[in-house]
């Protein structure tokens, strides 16, 4: 296995990560640090550390939805920030997919599952995302018609989206791309601000009745749809 899928697996972190504590020289195999990027080990036998810290295989994999409240920053450590992995009590290493905005809330997905935290993560698998958006003034259907249609942002245009209005200023929008706050700076090109984002679904998994804060695993039918992907 090549060293930073078993970083992955193991619910370190990330496998990009995993290949930056690579390069970075973080990371020891049986006492030798590696920093090649590629390098195969046999989890079995081998021993790893990570700054040290010796890092067991992970046979239990975990997936669990999550109410990300506002002020909370998507990661697994950010210094003189409350991190959304901090709201999850179990002694398992696992890490968010993806990201939600520190003002954003809504649904988030944690795992271990390296596998699956690729596959939910690349833009290439076209996952549709479900927002829930209050906006400072009314917008018009115009507005609403440009950002359904694509717009140019950030060099490139965005994909069409499903839009529906739920009221004056308020509507649902679905997207299958997720560049860094997309639905913030599409409002903002149609002259309006965004002043509520939570998401309610994400890859089939949907928010529900969970509380802000609270979390759960996920059900069995819901990770065969993930495992499935």
């Amino acid at each position: 296995m090549r060293l930073q899928k078993f970083l992955s697996s193991a619910g370190v972190c990330s496998r990009r990560k995993g290949e930056e504590l690579i390069v970075a020289g973080k990371v020891a195999v049986n006492g030798e640090t590696i920093v090649e990027l590629g390098t195969k080990i046999d989890p079995n036998q081998d021993r790893v550390e990570v700054d040290g810290k010796s890092i067991q295989p992970s046979h239990t994999l975990i997936y669990i939805a999550l109410n990300k409240p506002k002020d909370y920053v998507t990661s697994c450590s950010h210094p003189g920030e409350k991190v959304v992995v901090d709201l999850v009590d179990i002694s398992e290493r696992i890490y968010p997919v993806g990201r939600l905005d520190k003002d954003s809330t809504g649904l988030l997905l944690l795992t271990n599952d390296g596998r699956i935290h690729h596959r939910l993560s690349h833009p290439s698998f076209d996952h549709e995302k479900e927002y829930d958006v209050t906006v400072a003034r009314p917008i018009s259907n115009g507005a609403l018609i440009k950002m359904s249609d694509g717009l140019p942002l950030m060099g490139t245009k965005t994909r069409p989206a499903r839009i529906t209005r739920i009221s004056p200023r308020r509507f649902r929008i679905v997207l299958q791309e997720g560049k860094n706050r997309q639905i913030r700076r599409m409002v903002r090109k149609v002259g309006n601000e965004v002043i509520r984002l939570q998401r309610k679904r994400f890859a089939g998994i949907e928010l529900g009745n969970l509380l802000p804060g609270k979390w759960r695993y996920l059900s069995a039918s819901e990770k065969k749809s993930l495992v499935d992907i």
